[in-house]
């Protein structure tokens, strides 16, 4: 029997799905969607009737959200 190509010479694949996207940024499916919402996250490209994200937009957007600092916020409230 023969294995398919992709089996054989698997690529990264660049298109992802909604879960794919989410899990790639690391968030749940729900805050993702948020994050496309706000345009923190980019929207999805349309091939023929399927919905996929670019992950070289979800690269790009993910290195523009902001880093955390060192700084608790909690710590701030109380002085």
């Amino acid at each position: 029997m023969a294995r398919a190509l992709s089996e054989m010479r698997p690529l990264p694949r660049r298109g992802l799905s909604r879960e794919e996207s989410a899990m790639y940024i690391g968030v749940s499916p729900s805050l993702f969607d948020t994050m496309v919402a706000d345009r923190r996250m980019p929207g999805p490209k349309l091939v023929n009737s399927r919905t996929i994200w670019d992950r070289w937009a979800l690269d790009l957007a993910f290195e523009n959200l902001p880093d955390r600092d060192d700084r608790n916020p909690w710590d701030e409230a109380a002085t």
